[in-house]
């Protein structure tokens, strides 16, 4: 079932929090589906532009129209990622997205609001929920390069006048995390007093918390040793930092680089160890099971796992 990321904050603000997890292709929406499944968890499946461009719009929507069929009892969003003005319009006009984030975060203040109210009234009118981001996360993921030089976090000020004049319905904040697989380095981390600002200005107020692979270091080391050369300081967030944040507000959180990393991991250890081997669709089967998991670990570590009878209830109560 198709819900809106609305309907799934109303359930989870303050008690766990929804994992939102970027997709490419028909393994990845396999094992998403697949991991939820085992873990009862509710989730968001997001779809952002370089997705969209890499496999087709079409193709993504009837990816996961086939799947949800397989799943009849998975209860999530579908969501854009990182959309400009236009992607956002596309996306709310083909009636398959329930959520888009408009990401006007480069442009100057005010120049974010307009651009995120224009998007909110037209969302709105048809039934979409709309993320926004204020202030500027680091590192590079797909489309997005931020210098860290040119990074920001989020103003709790400016987040509290920005919700009440943009209309959003969550907000993707800039707490101290990086898009890709290098977020920290030395003892740097979440910076948790900067989000406790933003939910007391902001009460009750969904967040959204980008960047927020783990980026598990047996990951890189497995993906080195099978040829790969990523940096083996590589270094993402505690996946234990989850539980402290999902009673400040933080009630989605995108997961991209760790889904990359098991895809990566895989495919290289299987060619490794199997070099006459031309079938892709071998690895490809390996990897759905291994991503599975991966997903169910990370419902648990969300506080999210078994958490789909009682939001079944309450979806029910509201259309009932």
């Amino acid at each position: 079932m198709i819900v809106t990321t609305s309907d799934l904050y109303e359930v989870a603000y303050g008690r766990f929090a929804i994992g939102a997890y970027n997709i490419n292709n028909m393994e990845q929406a396999l094992g998403l589906f697949e991991g939820h499944a085992r873990a009862e968890a509710p989730f968001i499946v997001q779809l952002s532009k370089g997705a969209r461009k890499y496999a087709g719009v079409k193709m993504l929507e009837a990816i996961l129209r086939a799947v949800e069929q397989d799943y009849p009892d998975a209860i999530f969003a579908v969501h854009l990622d990182h959309g400009d003005e236009e992607t956002c319009y596309d996306a709310i006009d083909s009636g398959f997205y329930s959520s888009v984030m408009i990401d006007a975060s480069h442009d100057p203040f005010e120049e974010n609001i307009a651009a995120t109210r224009r998007v909110v009234e037209r969302a709105h009118a048809a039934g979409v929920s709309v993320e926004a981001e204020l202030g500027m996360l680091g590192g590079v993921e797909e489309d997005i390069q931020v210098d860290e030089k040119h990074a920001q976090l989020t103003d709790p000020s400016e987040a509290q006048e920005f919700v009440e004049r943009s209309g959003c319905d969550s907000l993707a904040v800039a707490i101290g995390t990086s898009h890709g697989a290098y977020k920290f380095s030395g003892s740097q981390g979440i910076h948790f007093d900067r989000v406790e600002e933003i939910q007391r200005r902001l009460p009750g107020f969904p967040l959204v918390m980008h960047g927020s692979s783990s980026v598990p270091r047996e990951e890189v080391e497995r993906i080195n040793a099978a040829g790969g050369a990523l940096d083996p300081s590589a270094k993402g967030v505690d996946e234990d930092e989850f539980a402290r944040a999902v009673p400040l507000g933080v009630t989605k959180v995108n997961i991209d680089t760790d889904g990359r990393l098991v895809w990566t991991r895989v495919h290289r250890e299987h060619f490794r160890d199997h070099p006459e081997n031309f079938d892709f669709r071998t690895p490809g089967r390996i990897f759905v099971e291994e991503y599975a998991r991966f997903i169910e670990h990370k419902a648990e570590k969300l506080q999210s796992k078994g958490m789909i009878g009682e939001l079944r209830e309450a979806l029910g109560e509201r259309t009932g």
